[in-house]
């Protein structure tokens, strides 16, 4: 298994993208600015995108999984990897996801705890409606996670 850095053509991913962020032009939002990951293991099985929000904190925009490696570890193993890459770097470790009961405890199974709510943010940003597990997503519920030094 291997973690690598994506310099360019980070598009070439955009199917994998696209399950954690529905909306192309919002991945465009945060692509380009942030640093990129890809998780090989016998082929890329996951990705993540973490842009630095200023004031020591660290967002992690985007983290999927494909269907097929889902439940084996990969994102709990990308969320390790960017806490140990940047934490001499930044205190806090931040991710704004919808309130979903797929994806909060997901999170919080992993060391983040609820931090704040953007009201509306799904139904004003994106030009669809969004769904997961069944559930109409929207508000974003931010959770953060201390970065020890």
């Amino acid at each position: 298994m291997e973690i690598r850095k994506i310099e360019t053509d980070k598009k070439e991913y955009l199917s994998l993208l696209l399950l954690a962020d529905e909306q192309e032009d919002m991945i465009d939002r945060y692509l380009e600015r942030g640093d990129m990951y890809v998780l090989d293991d016998g082929g890329v099985r996951a990705e993540c995108v973490v842009t630095d929000e200023g004031n020591g904190i660290l967002e992690l925009k985007n983290l999927a999984v494909r269907p097929d490696s889902q439940g084996k570890g990969y994102g709990r193993q990308m969320i390790r990897f960017v806490a140990d890459t940047y934490r001499n770097r930044f205190c806090i470790l931040q991710v704004g996801t919808g309130d979903s009961p797929a994806t909060i405890p997901f999170y919080e199974k992993y060391g983040f705890r609820r931090s704040h709510v953007v009201r509306n943010f799904f139904t004003e940003h994106y030009d669809h409606p969004i769904y997961e597990g069944g559930k109409r997503l929207v508000d974003m519920v931010y959770l953060k996670m201390e970065l020890d030094r």
